[in-house]
């Protein structure tokens, strides 16, 4: 078999999804870690946004973790992470969009913004974001705990890191999921029990320390320049 290498940093929430998936399928992977900081010439080279996680796999290279989780549950069925009829795997890829488009840019525009009337507005949308989750996502599955109903999925796997990093949100910005989301804050606990939860979890006081460079507005990273908004 050819081995699958994620090159990752360590704190990267979407490197951690990548991760997660590979752990929940039980595939092996080698780890390249580097500094988002201080990009290697032979990284940019094969990660045209300067992002991770990226793979190798053989010769076949894929950036963006959405694109890689799909991936990686194409070449490795076993285990299966998306439901197995097109309309099960369509509402998985809904959420897993509206995670990506809707509920995570939030989190970084609201961590960026040096004033309260942005501040103010990004909270709101994140608050919005938040109670869709919980009343047209939670509230609608099927019996079972996870987001898609019994099994865990790629959706729980592409929510979950950046709620895990709302203890940096707390911390900088006084910002938490909503009393209204009971929901939400149940699926957490249990996602929370999964092993390859579990093996990727990070200390709070480092996620704080980490995203100091997105709440005093001075990180250099792709991301922050994606998210970052005009003055």
């Amino acid at each position: 078999m050819l081995e699958v290498e994620v090159i990752s940093s360590s704190t990267c929430p979407f490197a951690q999804r990548t991760r997660m998936v590979l752990l929940e399928k039980k595939i092996p992977f080698s780890l390249t870690e580097i500094d988002l900081d201080n990009k290697p010439d032979w990284f940019l080279e094969i990660s045209p946004y300067g992002k991770v996680p990226v793979v190798r796999h053989g010769e076949t290279v894929i950036f963006e973790s959405a694109v890689i989780n799909e991936y990686i549950e194409e070449v490795f069925p076993n285990r299966p992470l998306l439901p197995n009829t097109p309309n099960g795997r369509a509402r998985a890829r809904i959420w897993i969009d509206f995670a990506n488009a809707r509920f995570t840019p939030q989190i970084y525009k609201l961590m960026l913004a040096q004033d309260e009337g942005r501040r103010f507005g990004h909270a709101q949308k994140l608050t919005e974001a938040l109670l869709m989750m919980e009343h047209q996502g939670l509230s609608n599955r099927s019996v079972g705990p996870y987001w898609l109903g019994a099994k865990v999925s790629l959706v729980d796997f592409t929510f979950y890191p950046h709620l895990q990093r709302f203890s940096a949100l707390k911390h900088y910005r006084n910002f938490e999921i909503p009393e209204e989301c009971k929901l939400l804050k149940d699926w957490i606990k249990i996602i929370e029990e999964n092993k390859s939860v579990q093996a990727m979890q990070i200390a709070e006081n480092i996620l704080i320390r980490n995203w100091a460079k997105y709440a005093f507005n001075t990180s250099i990273g792709t991301t922050a320049e994606d998210m970052r908004e005009a003055s």
